[in-house]
């Protein structure tokens, strides 16, 4: 049996699907940590400073991982869909906050 020859650019692409992946799968683990401790610092105790640490961190790691996937893909990293992905989310975590900021 011959040995199937795949071209270099096709290799290449593999080899940053995979990568990608990997990157993203990486941070999957600091982002459900960081939802624990978001939901320790919203409902167990109150702490403003706390909350807002941990959702910035939650932030930086899903936009993080959704930038490796789409480097992964050969996709630009910057895209709008991506920023509009966080609005849902913010405006709950302001709906939360909003009671402790405001009084």
């Amino acid at each position: 049996m011959a040995a199937v020859q795949e071209e270099p650019g096709q290799q290449q692409r593999q080899v940053r699907a995979l990568v990608g992946l990997v990157g993203a799968t990486a941070l999957v683990y600091p982002l459900l940590l960081c939802a624990v401790r978001l939901t320790f610092a919203q409902l167990l105790v109150v702490d403003v400073a706390g909350t807002l640490l941990w959702l910035t961190a939650g932030i930086g790691c899903s936009v993080a991982a959704v930038a490796a996937l789409r480097w992964g893909v050969d996709r630009p990293v910057r895209s709008p869909w991506l920023l509009a992905g966080l609005l849902p989310p913010a405006a709950f975590e302001a709906w939360l906050l909003w009671p402790l900021l405001a009084g």
